[in-house]
């Protein structure tokens, strides 16, 4: 999250699950500077063994997320510009793919 602060983003949640079992959870929403609405992903993979980190985030783990997403967007009138990244901890590296996937 320190890393996401550094760029200017501000904390809005974290952990945010959808309420009964088979939901999704999002680890980290985020607001950008533009006001934009982030919903983050954090993978952390020791080693590049099958694809890393990045490959770890299957269609299913990402339609969970999309799932939690609109269930905390509910609580807007108009819902606000939102967008999905990833952040990749990997082999001590942090790489941070925004927009890396679309509803």
């Amino acid at each position: 999250m320190n890393h996401l602060r550094q760029q200017g983003l501000s904390l809005v949640a974290r952990n945010y699950r959808t309420p009964g079992r088979g939901g999704g959870e999002i680890d980290l929403i985020v607001r950008d500077s533009d006001a934009t609405l982030v919903f983050v992903e954090v993978r952390s993979r020791q080693r590049d063994d099958f694809g890393g980190a990045g490959a770890s985030i299957s269609a299913t783990k990402r339609r969970c997320i999309v799932y939690a997403a609109k269930h905390f967007l509910r609580r807007y009138c108009t819902p606000p510009a939102c967008r999905f990244d990833v952040v990749l901890l990997q082999e001590e590296r942090l790489i941070w793919l925004k927009a890396a996937f679309e509803e």
